[in-house]
């Protein structure tokens, strides 16, 4: 009997369908409570509404891919716990390490990376640092859906590794809450609490073709200072280790490439410190060893297993 044909009475349950509405208002409550109504709340509940009851294989992708779901909604909600509510945000100190480990003479004068390419851009660099930074995220998503239909086992662990790396970053952010470099470059060394989200750098792709793209997706930034570590720099080191286990030959060329690309336009468009990328990195690499040590000695693996049982329909 082919395992997509479910009998109607069980998959259109009464049970399911209020389970499915009583998560939908819960969600749609807390998140207006917390950081306000917003259009992208009820886009999420019909495309996962959609998917769940369209029929049994959407609805195996979408809790498969729910993972990602909770890690969006965590993110969102950050704005309204700033981080910089618990500790103290790291300006000045942090400015002065990356000047003094990754500083460059320039005229005489010891400025940081960051200092040095937003002395000296050009179009060329912020075209190319533009498009390699739009990929932060659907590159990740894209490989995960490859990995959900080729490898569901490989699809559960990229995709718990993923939301792993996130939380640690996300226990840094408030433990160590730092101010990005245009930060620094806008408003100096002094804290201004609800400082909006910058384009910074990117600023410059928006202009020179006439969109807002960049101004879009930083206006709705859920923390200024949260940008040590650089997760945008953490996610391609993810898709490289799963690509390179998975053998996927040229493809981890691409992946390669995207993500030394995204560690420089961080630096380049000074959305990031040298020490916000290598602390991303660190994180990914964290991350990726204790959640396969996690497996290998703890009861993960059992967890694991029931997770590619329900989203592969076994």
């Amino acid at each position: 009997m082919n395992k997509d044909i479910v009998p109607k009475k069980r998959f259109y349950s009464l049970t399911t369908i209020i389970l499915m509405l009583a998560i939908s208002a819960g969600y749609l409550l807390l998140s207006v409570f917390l950081v306000g109504f917003k259009t992208d709340q009820l886009i999420l509940i019909f495309l996962f509404n959609a998917l769940y009851f369209y029929s049994p294989a959407t609805r195996r992708f979408i809790l498969g891919f729910s993972i990602f779901i909770v890690y969006w909604i965590l993110f969102d909600y950050m704005k309204a716990f700033p981080n910089y509510l618990f500790n103290r945000v790291h300006l000045e100190d942090l400015y002065d390490l990356e000047r003094s480990m990754f500083g460059i003479n320039f005229h005489g004068l010891i400025i940081t990376p960051n200092e040095y390419w937003n002395i000296n851009h050009n179009a060329l660099l912020d075209v190319f640092t533009g498009f390699f930074y739009l990929m932060w995220i659907p590159v990740p998503l894209a490989f995960a859906v490859y990995l959900f239909f080729r490898n569901s086992a490989q699809f559960v662990r990229f995709s718990l590794t993923f939301v792993w790396v996130n939380l640690l970053g996300f226990i840094i952010y408030y433990t160590f809450p730092a101010a990005p470099p245009w930060y620094v470059q806008q408003h100096g060394f002094d804290f201004i609490a609800k400082t909006p989200g910058n384009v910074a750098g990117l600023a410059r792709f928006d202009h020179l073709f006439k969109i807002t793209l960049f101004q879009g997706i930083y206006s709705k930034g859920s923390n200024v200072f949260a940008a040590m570590p650089s997760l945008h720099s953490s996610y391609p080191v993810i898709v490289c280790y799963y690509g390179l286990k998975n053998k996927l030959g040229r493809l981890n060329l691409f992946f390669i490439v995207v993500m030394v690309g995204i560690w420089f336009s961080a630096v380049y468009n000074s959305h990031h410190y040298m020490l916000d990328v290598l602390a991303g990195i660190a994180c990914a690499a964290l991350g990726i060893l204790s959640f396969n040590f996690a497996v290998a000695r703890s009861g993960l693996k059992e967890f694991e297993v029931w997770l590619v049982k329900n989203i592969s329909g076994g």
